[in-house]
């Protein structure tokens, strides 16, 4: 897995709902961001383009839970460093599960293009109009906007606080559907009483006194659903198997070590890894289990991406610069084409590649994870991840369990 480590008392990022505000330069969003944390954590000037790179503050919005908000730069942004920003906006909108659309009232042209491409990419979104205090006649402005963008705004104003508390119910009603169908992760997979056995190596990858992200989170979600959780490492596998009373009932190992765990696990025990379950809860496990199977396509000549969504030191055997290369290039010879993009590296045009072998994702949330694969579709390259190329790779891939895709 990735060289991800959590702490046990904080929500990751990738497990918060993303809430992005989208608007010209110096309509207020910063504003708006320390209005709505009642903190001043953004940055604000009366100077348009305060705000460069997204920047991401963490909070808790009651009864949605763990949220992450997005101040991105005005989408109006001009010159070359102008036009660097505007895209660094655009990809936000990847893994925007909602979106604040945030404007003045005085040009609504901008907005009306941002509508219809959250629109397109099926984003909720709520319009704010800000900076209500300003204004000579709120209720002609509110209903400019809605007669040009088609949706009712939420009126506020950042710097006096009229408005907030509606604005808050109003988001906590568009994300509540979204909140509604969180996927588990291993939904479908277990039921109350069983016991699972977690297989972890604890290498350089997993630094001393942490677990990786997806074991944290695996650990939790089989806690959630009453079960045994049983820990080990491979080599103390055996004795795990023996000291229970009767087979584990599901197995979850860590991809790297699949055939090793397969080689010595109960016949009545089903078998996969934390990549895999990852495969199925942000992703299309379906697709991305056909894309582990189009491995048997490439040749020599092909060109393959390993995509991994954070971004790390390489380390001496990493899964993904090193393990998954050695594999492909032992199969198909020194010559295929390994490319390695990492973090928010990830090419618009994946039309060069014949297969994309992505990490499981853990450090981006299930809308960036989805639109990814969904860019894939678009453009008829086959798509995997690691555990699902690993397991295809050692020849096992039709005997692990794959999480219904339907358990969310």
């Amino acid at each position: 897995m990735e060289n991800v480590t959590s702490d046990f008392n904080a929500t990751p990022q990738s497990s918060r709902l993303h809430i992005a505000l989208f608007g010209r330069r110096n309509v207020g969003k910063s504003s708006l961001i320390n209005a709505i944390t009642g903190q001043p954590v953004a940055l604000v000037a009366d100077v348009p383009g305060t705000t460069t790179d997204p920047v991401r503050r963490a909070m808790e919005i009651a009864p949605l839970g763990p949220c992450l908000l997005i101040d991105t730069a005005g989408f109006d942004d001009t010159g070359s460093l102008g036009e660097q920003r505007t895209h660094r906006t655009s990809q936000v909108v990847d893994h925007t599960d909602l979106a604040l659309l945030v404007t003045d009232g005085s040009d609504l042209s901008d907005e009306q293009q941002w509508m219809q491409l959250l629109g397109e990419r099926k984003v909720p979104t709520v319009v704010v109009l800000n900076k209500v205090d300003l204004l000579d006649d709120t209720t002609a402005a509110v209903k400019h906007v809605q007669a040009t963008l088609g949706v009712e705004p939420i009126a506020v104003s950042a710097s006096t606080g009229r408005g907030i508390d509606s604005l808050i119910e109003a988001i906590v009603r568009a994300a509540a559907p979204q909140q509604a169908n969180v996927a588990s992760l291993t939904g479908g997979l277990v039921h109350a009483g069983d016991t699972v056995l977690l297989v972890m190596p604890q290498d350089a990858q997993a630094p001393a006194g942490r677990l990786i992200l997806p074991q944290v989170q695996t650990i939790r979600d089989l806690l959630d659903h009453e079960c045994t959780v049983v820990g080990c490492t491979p080599s103390g596998l055996s004795k795990a198997l023996a000291a229970l009373r009767e087979p584990p009932a599901l197995i979850i190992t860590d991809s790297q070590v699949f055939d090793t765990v397969d080689a010595v696990k109960p016949a009545t025990s089903r078998l996969t890894s934390f990549s895999v379950l990852l495969a199925a809860y942000k992703g299309d496990i379906g697709y991305l289990a056909d894309g582990a199977r189009a491995i048997e396509r490439l040749t020599p000549a092909s060109r393959v991406l390993i995509a991994e969504a954070c971004t790390h030191a390489p380390l001496s055997e990493d899964i993904g610069r090193v393990k998954i290369p050695r594999l492909l290039h032992a199969r198909l010879g020194n010559e295929l084409t390994v490319d390695v993009k990492a973090g928010h590296d990830w090419p618009d045009d994946l039309a060069a590649y014949d297969l994309i072998i992505h990490c499981g994702g853990c450090m981006i949330n299930t809308r960036q994870m989805r639109s990814r694969i969904e860019q894939a579709k678009a453009q008829h390259v086959a798509m995997t991840n690691y555990g699902l190329a690993i397991a295809h790779l050692r020849g096992i891939l039709d005997r692990i369990t794959l999480p219904n895709a339907d358990n969310r």
